[in-house]
């Protein structure tokens, strides 16, 4: 199965370029983003110690691979959730919510440590887009 790689043009966020990963993937008309975290325009964390703006920029990028690839949050079927901090959860699911305020897809939320100490939240989502 052929993949394409997608990488959003878009200046609201810019992945690390140190970092060996793809922002996202698609194949088979599916679309897979890599998780996304709060980088902004410049590559840096956003919203320092912020959960509720950590989780905007997030789902920000997030849309940005989505839409780079031809899809939307109505594509969406799953998404995963990474919390540095479950104390967190109320505030991340308001925000959550408020991209996905109908029929929102299946959804898996856990704890678990970060790759950098500033970021407090990650998401990954997979959408179908035909095929």
């Amino acid at each position: 199965m052929p993949r394409t790689i997608v990488k959003p043009k878009s200046l609201d966020f810019q992945p690390r370029p140190t970092y060996p990963y793809a922002p996202g993937a698609k194949g088979g008309g599916m679309v897979f983003t890599a998780g996304q975290v709060a980088w902004d325009e410049t590559g840096n964390v956003t919203a320092i110690g912020d959960i509720r703006g950590q989780t905007v920029q997030t789902l920000k990028n997030v849309i940005a691979v989505l839409e780079e690839a031809g899809a939307s949050l109505d594509d969406v079927l799953k998404c995963n959730v990474y919390l540095k901090d479950m104390a967190d959860f109320q505030i991340m699911n308001e925000e959550f919510a408020k991209v996905f305020p109908v029929d929102p897809p299946a959804r898996t939320t856990v704890q678990t440590p970060m790759a950098e100490p500033e970021m407090l939240v990650e998401i990954e989502a997979v959408a179908f887009v035909g095929g």
